[in-house]
């Protein structure tokens, strides 16, 4: 039986990039950017080509709807594009794999994942864990006033 060797703080530090990882990272990260901006053009096309006149006011009602929902769809989308952008900033000053709240490195499995990451994931946990309290402490508010 072969024994798996232990794991010390030293095996599981996080590096910088090497210069392959950075490349293969930003080239996730503009196929991203290209993508968003195609999915843009495709459903300013849709919406223009769906502003024509309805026959009745359901009909009215479901393109309204529809184009609304396409609306939020398209703003989440220029929100990851500027995340996406401001990655490709980071990585042409330098630092891209460093975290914006305590400037350790970023893993680069972290960054595969989501190539957009500002924080490293025990900064990104935190704040997690921050807005959930925020969110716990707020509805705890919200009940009283129901009461």
């Amino acid at each position: 039986m072969v024994k798996k060797a232990k794991t010390t703080a030293a095996d599981t530090e996080i590096k910088a990039l090497t210069k392959k990882q950075l490349a293969q990272l930003k080239g996730l990260l503009e196929e991203k950017r290209e993508t968003l901006l195609g999915t843009a053009q495709d459903s300013r096309k849709a919406i223009f080509e769906n502003t024509q006149k309805h026959p009745d006011e359901v009909d009215l009602a479901t393109a309204e709807y529809e184009q609304s929902f396409e609306y939020r769809l398209r703003d989440r989308e220029k929100f990851l594009l500027r995340k996406v952008d401001k990655a490709l900033r980071r990585m042409e000053n330098g630092i891209y794999d460093q975290c914006e709240s305590c400037d350790e490195y970023i893993s680069f499995k972290r960054l595969l994942a989501r190539p957009e990451a500002t924080l490293c994931i025990v900064c990104k946990e935190e704040q997690e864990q921050l807005e959930k309290g925020f969110l716990k402490r707020r509805e705890m508010n919200s009940q009283e006033f129901n009461l």
